[in-house]
């Protein structure tokens, strides 16, 4: 397939490996269109990224609202290659009312009737978990009318593992997605919640998916020169080593692509490369790892556009 590989240049590549994802039996690619790097697009720059990302073999897109002009951006074009995405969307609301009107909102401008993953975004604490309970309800009720096909949730920052813990309990939810790369895996307390989490999706064969998996180190003074509220890694082979990380976790079925769309475009390169770590592997990557974590959020997260 063609796509536009480092460098700039158009290579042929091998299409992207699938995995079956959890319960939702769905073969996912195990690179995930991250809906993020649209953020800024209209439809018609839009189109490049999208059609690259499934011509080397992406079969699954996730976007949101909270994506800037995402959905808005890639909507025009999801009724020509619907059959061929599995789309998720997200919701942040807390409030009925509001989660009903967002979803809404994202299936009119995504123009479509209906998504195959709906998920709560942004849940990163037992705290936030509970403050959710309306949205949630709102999600399993989608389920239930034929708006979705199934439910999950989302969050990044040191928190999230638990917290998609019990609501994966509480819910029965079908997939989670949190981070997975090393820096954050040198945090024994991080990597504790992240092994008890994998383990109730073992059980409940629920999907996992992992984000952040080129993450660098926070931008701290630096002026961001990529779309990222994190800087990411910059030369292809960190970049392949962190998709290669974050895909060789046990338990870990697909990895989202970053913000930036250009980086985005590695880590779907580096995913058409994919082989696993070795465990010592990932054990050196771990102890080699920048030791300032992206997390937590609050205190690290710096806006690409200030």
């Amino acid at each position: 397939m063609a796509f536009h590989a480092p460098g700039g240049c158009v290579a042929t590549v091998d299409d992207v490996q699938t995995r079956r994802l959890g319960r939702t039996g769905h073969n996912s690619s195990i690179a995930i269109l991250g809906g993020a790097a649209f953020a800024m697009d209209s439809p018609e720059e839009a189109g490049g990224l999208l059609h690259e990302a499934l011509d080397a073999g992406v079969n699954h897109l996730d976007v949101a609202p909270g994506y800037g002009s995402a959905e808005r951006a890639v909507g025009p074009h999801l009724k020509a290659i619907r059959q061929r995405l599995f789309l998720a969307c997200k919701t942040a609301e807390t409030e009925r009312d509001w989660a009903l009107r967002r979803l809404d909102r994202s299936l009119e401008r995504l123009q479509v009737d209906k998504l195959d993953l709906y998920q709560a975004h942004g849940v990163t604490s037992l705290e936030v978990l509970d403050q959710r309970d309306e949205a949630f309800k709102v999600i399993l009720e989608a389920r239930d009318r034929g708006l979705t096909k199934f439910v999950g949730v989302t969050g990044h920052d040191l928190g999230a593992p638990r917290a998609h813990l019990e609501a994966i309990r509480r819910y029965d939810l079908d997939t989670v997605m949190f981070p997975v790369y090393p820096a954050v895996w040198a945090d024994t307390g991080y990597r504790a919640d992240v092994d008890a989490l994998l383990a109730e999706c073992a059980e409940r064969d629920v999907g996992v998916m992992a984000i952040k998996a080129v993450a660098w180190r926070p931008w701290g003074d630096r002026t961001p020169d990529a779309i990222s509220w994190y800087e990411p890694h910059r030369t292809d082979d960190a970049i392949e080593h962190g998709v290669r990380f974050a895909l060789s976790t046990p338990g870990v079925h697909a990895f989202c692509t970053p913000s930036d769309p250009a980086t985005a475009r590695r880590a779907i390169w580096a995913a058409s490369r994919y082989e696993p770590l070795t465990p010592e592997e990932r054990t050196g990557a771990v102890e080699e790892a920048d030791r300032e974590a992206i997390f937590p959020i609050a205190e690290k997260a710096v806006s690409p556009w200030r």
